[in-house]
């Protein structure tokens, strides 16, 4: 445990979540914001809606959140989906929400609306995706969380998949946000301590269209409110630690119903022909500071060319060693960072492989 002093009085809390609602019900409006964050705030409604159309549109002051100028600062949130609130229980929701802008037009943020208009206009090719989110985790002071103080840790090796004292830190809060994600019915598929100490993964998917783009944000979502009550940050930062240790990625599993059928191999490869033909568009929209992480080094290719090879995790895109043997599957981008938008590297994607918009 943390000696943070902003941690929940859990079982002071719990006496309130108890009590009887009286019918009414919690929804957690939840979005992106202009600095690639999340934000959120509570609407009470006066039951169970049956379907996302029963939510109601709602507002917020877009000045505040990097959304909109001061003089024109209403931002409207339309609800797109909805998730058991692991938080409040019950009958209560966590509302996923897109911005839009009181003109009728999206919010220049909101990256869900492109996305979603690909996935629908190639839902055909049925494509899927998983995502490897790294991230690490810090005291409430900026210091790694379980670094000696004013010193390091020992040499990267023993951390990856560690097990044990010294090995790992924060497991408390992984598996606390595992369990909250299954509750919340995301679709996590694991965890694991990562390289650097300190850092840690959980992948989301196999996800088809959107539905990645909703569960990833979602997922992120649930890890800083975890985090929040045990007074420990989220670092979503490509190169967390300067020096010789691991960055943080946000790998992308990607497979259309074409790759993952005999003869697969043949469409994944014509997928990697098209993608490194587009290496500085996908690369624009991977995140910030990714010029930090794709060095060559560390397990990452060079940000300035494209790569690909079988099993070769130093490339910028690899090909499981087992798709290859049997001629079908997927292909993982490595390129992608920790911080970037779900909606963006999967819209790019799909633009790229597939085609993009009549």
């Amino acid at each position: 445990m943390t000696d943070s002093t902003t941690i929940s009085n859990t079982a002071n809390l719990l006496k309130y979540l108890n009590l009887d609602q009286k019918g009414s019900v919690q929804a957690e409006y939840i979005w992106i914001d202009g600095s690639n964050g999340v934000r959120s705030k509570t609407k009470t409604l006066s039951k169970k809606p049956e379907s996302i159309e029963d939510l109601p549109e709602w507002n917020f002051d877009g000045s505040s959140t990097n959304q909109a100028p001061g003089e024109d600062s209403d931002v409207y949130l339309r609800p797109v989906a909805t998730f058991p609130d692991p938080f409040r229980g019950g009958d209560n929701l966590l509302v996923l929400a897109e911005c839009w802008n009181a003109d009728g037009a999206p919010n220049k943020f909101n990256y869900r609306h492109e996305c979603a208009k690909l996935m629908e206009a190639h839902k055909d090719q049925k494509p899927w995706f998983g995502l490897e989110q790294e991230y690490t985790l810090f005291d409430e002071y900026g210091q790694p969380y379980g670094w000696p103080k004013g010193g390091f840790p020992g040499p990267q090796g023993p951390y990856y998949c560690g097990v044990g004292t010294g090995k790992v830190y924060c497991r408390d809060i992984v598996e606390a946000h595992y369990r909250a994600c299954l509750y919340a019915g995301i679709k996590i598929s694991g965890i694991n301590a990562e390289v650097l100490p300190s850092q840690w993964e959980f992948q989301v998917g196999p996800c088809e269209g959107i539905e990645m783009g909703d569960h990833l944000w979602m997922s992120r979502y649930l890890l800083q409110r975890v985090a929040e009550e045990f007074g420990v940050k989220i670092s979503f930062h490509p190169k967390p630690i300067p020096g010789d240790w691991n960055g943080s990625g946000l790998h992308t599993n990607v497979s259309t119903e074409a790759m993952r059928n005999e003869g697969g191999m043949k469409h994944i490869e014509e997928a990697i022909h098209k993608l490194a033909k587009r290496h500085k568009e996908h690369i624009a929209v991977y995140g910030d500071d990714n010029t930090l992480r794709l060095t060559g080094r560390h397990e990452t290719g060079s940000i300035d060319n494209f790569s690909y090879g079988v099993a070769d995790r130093g490339s910028s895109i690899r090909i499981p060693r087992s798709c290859a043997k049997e001629g079908f599957g997927y292909f993982e981008d490595r390129r992608p960072a920790s911080n970037a938008c779900p909606y963006q590297i999967t819209g790019i994607m799909i633009e790229t492989i597939c085609g993009g918009l009549e």
